[in-house]
């Protein structure tokens, strides 16, 4: 295929067959209504449906079509060096909370896969360092790991073909990584089977609340709900400030055939830039004997990259460097959001105010921060909750007393947005007018206000380039030909349509 089109190895092969519920045949009130179907989504809403509760799922787009979607399919303990940041950060029951409910999450997604029959792979996982001035961030993953009852072990040799040398690497054996769609596909219909329905290209706008509970708002008409479960990625309501709290990252992914196969294993780096590797079948079953490397990194917060396209060539550049013959096939990105201390959050949007419930801030490991995230959702939304999560879920709790660790890099983080506010204003009100070269886009002023001009494909299309959820001005995305903002990561297509991110609305044409 052109590698210059940006899809996912797991997009492409996901051949959608399932229909979904029709919007006219919408109940008048549900118990729970999940806004996002992605891995949080959708086994949020099979939990809840399996105890025998009124679920739907709201998407503005279609099953897994955001992060999800694009996802490395990673659904390890071992994360790079996260469990020592959280370790050094909070307490050691905490650190083990965050332990205990990936662990639960990662044995949930291999007794799905084995009851469904959905193929999946086991392999070791390592984080490693080939700069010797990161050795003490493997060393201290390696105590963290040992301390939260992981068999980590300490190496200095990894699986990874000559030249390539590392400086030291922690491994940890049976690890899990999976084609995350096919995994969707079947959580949502048997979230049907167990009675929910399920709505695509349906955008909820916003939720209000009144006495009787939750008004979910579409451009389509309302839908009522005792509770609702915002799992957008980011939520897409304001209440709550989750919008400064969180960092939205962008990351990219190209896979590869490499001459003679390339090595097992899932690897992910402590230097900078980072790199993610992993195996992946070409034909999308475990009998298969054809591998794909699918090789990961060089991420940056959204909307803060000259040029994105580099960040696919520098992958490309290291994957021919490093395994020498090295094809490319596709290449993709995903957007992740990470949270001002370091844990996801999962929990009522505002203290005490139980209708509506965020999940978000899984930092780039959703596979098991969005399941152990549904899992904690389900245990509370139950007559009976689940003891063995209860144990570590407040450890993810979205208004825990810890988050006062994470007040330093709230103020960086809101400074650094302040500034990309103001520096897009003043660039917008000093840019002249011109248009715009096939495949790139540029912001200009028009009648006092900035407007943003693209070519794609020889169509120049003129839209406001005023981000609709708090005013920042949007750059080009020259990799997926879309408009980004640099504040809180809204994306939109090039005619202004509404990718992802808090934004709910679309870009006004120009």
């Amino acid at each position: 295929m052109a590698t210059e089109t940006t899809v996912s190895l797991w997009h492409d092969r996901a051949a959608r067959t399932a229909t979904y519920d029709s919007w006219s045949g919408r109940q008048e009130r549900y118990d729970v209504v999940v806004v996002g179907a992605g891995i949080t989504g959708t086994v949020t809403a099979l939990l809840l449906a399996e105890r025998g509760l009124r679920v739907a799922i709201v998407e503005a787009r279609d099953i897994g079509a955001v992060t999800t979607g694009n996802t490395t399919g990673k659904v390890s303990a071992l994360q790079g060096t996260r469990l020592s940041q959280i370790g050094r950060r909070h307490s050691a029951a905490v650190r083990q909370g965050y332990i205990d409910g990936t662990l639960s999450a990662q044995r949930w997604v291999v007794d799905f896969c084995t009851q469904h029959g959905l193929d999946f792979d086991r392999a070791d996982a390592y984080t490693y360092a080939v700069d010797p001035s990161k050795v003490g961030m493997i060393d201290a993953e390696y105590r963290h790991c040992r301390a939260a009852g992981l068999p980590a072990e300490r190496v200095t040799d990894i699986p990874l073909p000559f030249p390539f040398r590392v400086a030291a690497a922690v491994t940890l054996p049976d690890q899990i990584q999976i084609d995350p769609m096919p995994l969707l596909f079947a959580a949502v219909e048997r979230a049907r089977a167990s009675g929910a329905q399920v709505f695509v290209g349906r955008r909820v706008k916003t939720v209000d609340t009144d006495e009787a509970g939750c008004i979910v708002r579409t451009d389509d008409g309302d839908i009522r709900a005792d509770r609702v479960v915002l799992a957008t990625g980011i939520p897409i309501l304001d209440r709550g400030g989750f919008f400064a709290r969180l960092e939205p990252d962008r990351s990219y992914c190209i896979a590869v055939e490499v001459p003679g196969g390339p090595p097992e294993g899932m690897y992910l780096s402590a230097d900078s830039p980072t790199r993610s590797l992993r195996t992946a079948s070409a034909a999308g079953t475990a009998a298969s004997e054809d591998r794909l490397l699918l090789v990961g990194g060089n991420g940056h917060v959204v909307g803060r990259h000259d040029s994105t396209r580099s960040a696919y060539d520098d992958l490309l550049r290291w994957s021919r460097q490093t395994f020498p013959g090295a094809r490319e096939l596709y290449r993709w990105s995903a957007q992740d959001y990470t949270d001002i201390d370091g844990l996801p959050e999962v929990g009522p949007i505002l203290p005490g105010v139980d209708r509506i419930w965020v999940a978000t801030g899984f930092g780039k490991w959703g596979m098991t921060g969005g399941v152990a995230a549904a899992q904690i959702i389900a245990s509370r939304f139950s007559e009976s909750r689940d003891h063995e999560v209860e144990a570590w879920a407040p450890a993810l709790s979205s208004w825990r007393t810890e988050l006062v660790t994470g007040t330093p890099t709230a103020v960086r983080l809101n400074a650094t947005v302040a500034f990309h506010l103001a520096k897009g204003w003043w660039q917008a009100e000093t840019s002249s007018g011109g248009t715009a070269e096939d495949g790139s886009g540029r912001v200009v002023r028009d009648c006092g206000r900035p407007v943003g001009v693209s070519t794609v494909g020889g169509r120049t299309t003129r839209v406001s380039a005023v981000c609709p959820h708090l005013g920042g001005i949007l750059r080009w995305n020259d990799a997926e030909s879309s408009w980004d903002c640099p504040l809180h990561g809204s994306r939109f297509t090039a005619d202004g349509s509404l990718l992802e991110g808090p934004a709910t609305s679309d870009l006004a044409g120009r």
